[in-house]
């Protein structure tokens, strides 16, 4: 762990600016917390997420507890800057900070000023300094969303210090049947299946989507298929320079189909190698206009925090990362009852093979793959949308159920 440290210090003195953001961030916390009155947050309910995606996972229970009123405050931390940066200004929590450094005295500290009533971890979180003060202080300590498969370090011969560190849990919340069955090999007894929270997160979203009337106008109308009677709607959110090139490809044959793209950094590096794939040929939605969209059959979304609201606008998705380390959230898109496609990097996603398993997706490895089942998706959007939906709609519920367990949620008559 403290090599860990010192390689991202390192990384922060060669001008990595996330490195950067994450020292700063991480230094200042105990400042904040140190400058609070004594008893400021003694008896709140703390959060911790790693970033966006687990930050969506803890926003349900967090919200519901809001709509509960129930008199405890509460505080969030990430590890990314990028979760921390997106969500500093959250507004259902009364404080928003980056986690300081995992060691032994900031984890002390850390308690000694926040003193929470609980602890909720999400999903992959398992920081050992924190969970071992937890623990030692008996401060009721959760994990929700978490899914456990036997590759994972702590069931490993030598995992035995890290598969220790799960028996900190109060109890564990988790995806599926399997990862019960697997932590009960291992005589991890206090596990309840729940599901995925991030289910209930895009139902809400669905229910009350952002109006966007660019995009609106983009899907109805375009002088650039005068001769076409109609088109179809392509939506690839979270790309990455591998999704595009393919992307690029297929728009090129299919003059019937626009595309919007929704890439995952929209910092000036990328902005130039998706100028270079698509040849200049998009428009940049901060610079749309309802003239220049008329004339495109690329949209190209370089703004953050709308892709849940953009799905709705689709024919067929496309979900990036999956040539990459992994792929990004498919059932934001599914939950609009709209076919999905992913890359081959979706094995470890439980989503993903459900939706596959549900004949609401596919996966693809190639361009000969993705021409092909783009196609497919686009002649069977409502059958495999129908299904898309009602597997979104068969998840729902685990929020419901971990409130429940951790009474957080008040008996209504």
């Amino acid at each position: 762990m403290h090599i860990y440290f010192l390689l991202i210090r390192l990384a922060a003195l060669m001008g990595n600016k996330k490195a950067q953001l994450l020292l700063e961030g991480q230094a200042n916390t105990l400042r904040l917390l140190r400058k609070a009155p004594p008893e400021m947050w003694k008896d709140c309910i703390w959060f911790h997420a790693a970033s966006v995606g687990e930050f969506e996972q803890a926003r349900p229970i967090i919200e519901e507890i809001r709509r509960e009123k129930l008199e405890t405050r509460i505080i969030l931390t990430f590890f990314s800057p990028s979760g921390y940066e997106m969500r500093k200004n959250y507004d259902k929590a009364d404080g928003v900070f980056y986690l300081p450094f995992a060691t032994r005295r900031n984890a002390k500290e850390f308690l000694d000023l926040v003193q929470p009533k609980m602890a909720i971890f999400v999903k992959y979180e398992f920081w050992p300094a924190y969970l071992k003060e937890l623990h030692k202080r008996a401060i009721p300590t959760y994990i929700i969303s978490a899914i456990f498969r036997k590759s994972q370090l702590f069931f490993q011969p030598w995992g035995k210090p890290y598969r220790n560190l799960l028996h900190c849990f109060t109890k564990l919340f988790v995806q599926d049947e399997n990862s019960k069955q697997l932590l009960a090999q291992f005589g991890i007894e206090n596990v309840e299946v729940t599901g995925d929270t991030r289910f209930d997160r895009v139902s809400a979203i669905a229910q009350v989507p952002k109006a966007l009337p660019l995009l609106e106008q983009f899907r109805v109308e375009s002088l650039e298929f005068r001769d076409v009677q109609k088109f179809k709607v392509l939506i690839a959110g979270s790309t990455w320079p591998e999704d595009e090139q393919l992307l690029a490809r297929y728009i090129e044959e299919r003059p019937d189909v626009k595309l919007v793209l929704v890439p995952h950094e929209i910092d000036d590096e990328h902005m130039h190698r998706i100028f270079e794939i698509f040849k200049g040929k998009f428009v940049r939605y901060t610079e749309a206009t309802p003239m220049n969209i008329s004339h495109t059959r690329v949209l190209v979304v370089n703004t953050m925090g709308l892709l849940s609201s953009i799905y709705r606008y689709a024919d067929v998705a496309y979900i990036g990362g999956g040539f990459g380390a992994g792929i990004h959230n498919t059932i934001e898109a599914a939950v609009y009852g709209i076919p999905v496609l992913f890359g081959p990097k979706h094995e470890h996603f439980r989503e993903a093979k459900g939706l596959i398993a549900a004949g609401a997706a596919y996966g693809i490895r190639n361009y000969e793959e993705l021409r092909n089942r783009l196609d497919k998706a686009f002649d069977n959007q409502t059958t495999m949308g129908s299904k898309a939906k009602a597997y979104v709609e068969s998840e729902c519920g685990a929020t419901e159920s971990v409130l429940k367990s951790l009474k957080l949620k008040v008996k209504r008559s």
